[in-house]
């Protein structure tokens, strides 16, 4: 029995996500709509992960900030490896991969004295408190005055009314033996047949219905490490705000920018309550109970430093933006805890207007006349809800742009040549916004077969066909080579009308 896991899921790896909170530029950007100076992220800066997965965000972000070193760490050695092995296929120089615990890293000799940016993601809710403990040791003595630190974690009052529903589930996987999987399988069965049997604790927690018909759907890869670690502890934000003050942490906001605007998350009762609350802290953690957070995703700086009027106002107008959804599938509506909003199109859409046209700064964007009419506080708020839904992205300063586009094609390219084995990774990097960006397994076998000069259609199912495999349509697997390429020549028809575009102004395609 080995103890190095410390109780978390070790026998099955960490899905292969992206998580664009993590991105430089966008932390960036949450500073800035917070009036708070940060890093210079156009410069030479040292970024940290902490219990990095299998290191895809870091793998993808070093390709697309070149001129920021990376170091990250997971304690599951095999995840390390797999995070290497796609580093030295992509020949990214700046990342570096380490498969230490908490409390080994912060002794690691070969790790810059400070960073100007320790991320963790999905990290803080499923480990022990003493590794906790360790985490905010680090952020204490590895952490820059001035640094940024970006959290994530389970949140209360959401997870209380599933937090038994959890127990339920580890509870019965815990009665048998053997890998993981098949007694999450038996654990997710023997819930729903307490559901069937009309326990009370589902007939009186109606909201729960829906979580657990969504949970029963989700890759048993990602239930382990959510539900079934030993560890795991939701938070209220007052709590993880007073561990995080022991590394003389200030709260700046929340990464998710569309949880800050009140006007489509509170209603005017509860806006009422908020602004009567005097310290922050409390506020925050009211405002949790007034739209019943369960995920938040934090910033936090060490070290507040609040811009001054024409320092902000500076910032703002040098700022880069890029669109990353076509044009004409930008709704004019955003969903918030109030339900669905609708959107003023004379303020979005001139500036979605101008995006379409490709990246540009704030400076040129409001030389279009439409937009020069706007308030200056309106076109501050709508780029903010125009990142928060992700349709816009902010971008660093292109003066990297020509090291941005070798190292992530590089990058690219060692992605693609993956797609033709496996689907795992389902992100492309972008060298104009320095972020990921979501291509799924056919989208890459297009642009592989186009940079090689291939005919798109006739290689993707050359692919598919060596394998074995078929496309599924309906619900339905398709036979036939017929009837496999001309669903392919749809599908690959509407990519070029819809994706392609923007892949193009995002330096992808």
């Amino acid at each position: 029995m080995t103890t190095w896991t410390a109780g978390y899921v070790a026998d099955i790896g960490y899905t292969h996500g992206f998580y664009r909170e993590l991105t430089p530029a966008l932390l960036d950007f949450v500073m800035l709509t917070r009036g708070q100076r940060g890093p210079d992220f156009s410069g030479r800066l040292a970024y940290c992960e902490l219990g990095c997965g299998q290191g895809l965000s870091t793998n993808l972000l070093a390709a697309a900030n070149p001129t920021i070193e990376f170091h990250a760490t997971d304690f599951n050695p095999s995840q390390i490896a797999g995070a290497r092995a796609l580093a030295a296929e992509a020949g990214t120089p700046n990342v570096h991969f380490y498969d230490h615990s908490f409390s080994e890293f912060l002794h690691e000799p070969a790790l810059p004295a400070a960073f100007d940016v320790v991320a963790l993601h999905g990290i803080y809710s499923w480990i022990s408190p003493e590794n906790r403990a360790h985490i905010v040791e680090f952020l204490r003595r590895r952490l820059k005055p001035g640094g940024v630190v970006y959290i994530s974690y389970n949140t209360l009052p959401g997870w209380a009314a599933a937090m038994p529903l959890r127990r339920l589930l580890t509870d019965h996987a815990g009665t048998r033996t053997g890998p993981i999987l098949p007694r999450i399988d038996e654990a997710v069965a023997f819930a729903e047949s307490l559901r069937t049997a009309k326990a009370a604790y589902f007939t009186q927690n109606p909201a729960l219905a829906p979580r657990f018909d969504k949970l029963k759907g989700l890759p048993r890869s990602y239930l382990a490490h959510e539900y079934f670690n030993r560890d795991w502890t939701p938070f209220y934000f007052a709590d993880v705000a007073a561990d995080l003050a022991e590394a003389k942490l200030t709260f700046v906001g929340s990464a998710a920018l569309l949880e800050g605007v009140d006007a489509i998350n509170l209603n005017a009762e509860q806006q009422s309550i908020l602004k009567a609350c005097a310290d922050p802290v409390r506020r925050e953690t009211l405002r949790d109970y007034m739209v019943n957070q369960q995920f938040r995703r934090d910033v936090y700086v060490k070290g507040a430093l609040p811009h001054t009027v024409p320092s902000s106002r500076a910032a703002w107008t040098a700022l880069r933006f890029a669109l990353s959804t076509p044009r004409t599938e930008v709704p004019l509506k955003v969903q918030g805890s109030l339900g669905e909003a609708q959107l003023q199109e004379e303020v979005y859409s001139p500036i979605l207007d101008v995006l379409a046209k490709g990246p540009a700064t704030v400076q040129a964007i409001f030389t279009d006349p439409a937009v020069k009419a706007l308030d200056w506080g309106k076109l501050m708020e709508a780029f903010g809800i125009l990142v928060g839904s992700g349709h816009v992205q902010p971008c660093p300063s292109g003066k990297d742009d020509a090291a941005r586009l070798k190292r992530t094609r590089a990058f690219n390219a060692a992605v693609m040549r993956r797609a033709e084995a496996a689907e795992e990774i389902q992100f492309l990097a972008s060298p104009v916004t320095g972020s990921g960006v979501p291509a799924d397994r056919m989208a890459q076998l297009f642009l592989a077969a186009q940079a090689s000069g291939a005919d798109p259609v006739q290689r993707a199912w050359a692919v598919l066909q060596a394998q074995g495999q078929r496309l599924v349509k309906d619900g339905k697997p398709l036979d036939g080579a017929e009837a496999n390429l001309a669903d392919l020549r749809e599908r690959y028809d509407t990519f070029v009308k819809t994706r392609l575009p923007v892949l193009r102004q995002l330096g992808i395609a």
